[in-house]
């Protein structure tokens, strides 16, 4: 397993490289970006950002080994990971109107204050100070998705009149670079864990002086911004109703809710599978995280001008991946005949294929939801979401382990084939819809080089 870990990520990382160069010289030259003020500032909101991104992913590769590390029970642990998710739908809801009311600059130093703090009680072994730590968590989950984002927009547009035009290249390449400090981090982990022999907690100790950093230079660097608010009333009605009255709006929630629920159950599940074989934490996390760069290369690849597939046809390829990858680990776990080299690879497949559908969702999350109501509609969609995570986790551990486990993946497989029928369903619903296909590459608005 250590072999086969180092190698796929070896692997996994030059198809990364190659297919990105592959890129870079099939792409026409285009203008980059030359102005010095739209450069400083998209390099202000990076050196906050990528920050705070590392410190989250640090932390990712080594937390249910910690939790395992201070002999909690498995039960235990997964009750752990439902208090997170529970804090994360709870803080996601009121997020926006917070960030709102409070600052957008506040918002994100909060973030940084929350998070050294979640860091802070992974140190304990009290089991109430680490549920504590997973509300926490969850808090800082929701400041980290919904402050430095509208931060950025509203600066880039409000203060410093920049064209909205070059907003998408600025988190296209926060989202590649994104991917890449996931990889980095991972090797970290792995270094200061396993290498320096410090343990599953360095990781969390090394996060702490990355999120402070971050909030002094938000602090230092970033005007304060606020907007007006809706009312959150106002903002789930409406996102209900949008929800309620387009049919497009409706099964993509459900896609939605479907995959992402069996990906944050993947999450918990990842680690008691391979740890017990040997599989070294850090460098798996860091394979996966390449997969899933993998996958967003082969997106972009896939929808570009020489190919020119459509993100409808690459969201169903994403499902079909993972219904695939999720009958294989029913296999690969079965107790007494587990194949942690099968059950790798399978992890590998649902990586990959999150990094297609991401993206494939966000398009057609543009496309179908009007923006004024993404915000309702996007709390509508975590709440099942996040109570099927939370349902899969408190059910996994009603039997014995492994058999626990297996079952698991059982039933992640038929969620997952329901979630082929509603991507049937709505590739039925849109197939003639010209405004959910990539346009054309010729004549598009000039914006920033990536």
């Amino acid at each position: 397993m250590l072999v086969t870990a180092y190698l796929s990520f070896v692997g996994l990382l030059a198809s990364c490289l190659g297919l990105e160069l592959s890129r870079c010289r099939a792409k026409p030259p285009g203008r980059a970006c030359s102005n010095p003020s739209f450069l400083q500032f998209q390099l202000d909101f990076y050196q906050v950002y990528f920050l705070a991104l590392a410190a989250d992913w640090l932390q990712a590769p080594y937390l249910y080994k910690l939790y395992q590390h201070y002999h909690f029970l498995e039960g235990q642990i997964a009750i752990l990971y439902v208090c997170g998710l529970a804090s994360t739908v709870l803080f996601g809801l009121v997020a926006s109107s917070l960030v709102d009311w409070l600052g957008r600059k506040k918002s994100c130093v909060l973030f940084s204050l929350t998070y050294s703090l979640c860091c802070l009680t992974k140190l304990s072994q009290d089991y109430f100070v680490l549920l504590v730590g997973r509300a926490l968590g969850g808090l800082s989950t929701a400041l980290l998705v919904s402050a430095f984002e509208a931060w950025y927009i509203h600066e880039h547009v409000e203060r410093h009149d920049f064209p909205a035009e070059w907003i998408p290249a600025t988190f296209a390449r926060a989202a590649f670079w994104n991917h890449v400090l996931a990889v980095v981090a991972g090797v970290a982990a792995e270094v200061v864990a396993s290498w320096m022999g410090l343990g599953p907690v360095a990781p969390f100790v090394v996060a702490i002086p990355l999120l402070a950093l971050a909030g002094t230079l938000a602090l230092r660097n970033w005007g304060e911004n606020y907007d007006r608010q809706r009312a959150f009333s106002r903002t789930c009605a409406g996102g209900l109703r949008c929800l309620l009255s387009d049919r497009r709006v409706l099964l993509l929630g459900t896609i939605q809710a479907l995959f992402e629920s069996v990906i944050f159950i993947f999450v918990f599940l990842w680690t008691p599978v391979l740890d017990p074989h040997g599989a070294p934490l850090g460098i798996v996390f860091s394979s996966f995280m390449a997969a899933s760069l993998l996958g967003s290369s082969l997106y972009r690849t896939a929808t570009s001008k020489r190919y020119h597939l459509q993100p409808m046809h690459l969201l169903s390829l994403a499902v079909l991946i993972v219904v695939f990858s999720l009958f294989m680990l029913t296999f690969s776990t079965n107790p007494g005949q587990e194949s942690p080299v099968e059950s790798f690879i399978a992890f590998l497949l649902i990586e990959l294929a999150c990094g297609l559908y991401f993206p494939s969702m966000s398009f057609l999350r543009r496309k179908v939801i009007p923006e004024t109501e993404q915000a309702g509609v996007l709390n509508w969609f975590r709440v099942p979401l996040h109570l099927l995570a939370c349902l899969g986790l408190l059910v996994l551990h009603d039997s014995d382990r492994k058999t626990g486990t297996r079952n698991m993946f059982s039933i992640c497989s038929a969620i997952m084939v329901m979630a082929l029928l509603a991507v049937v369903g709505l590739f039925t619903v849109v197939r003639h819809d010209a405004e959910l296909r990539v346009p054309s590459p010729t004549g598009e608005p000039y914006a920033p080089e990536l």
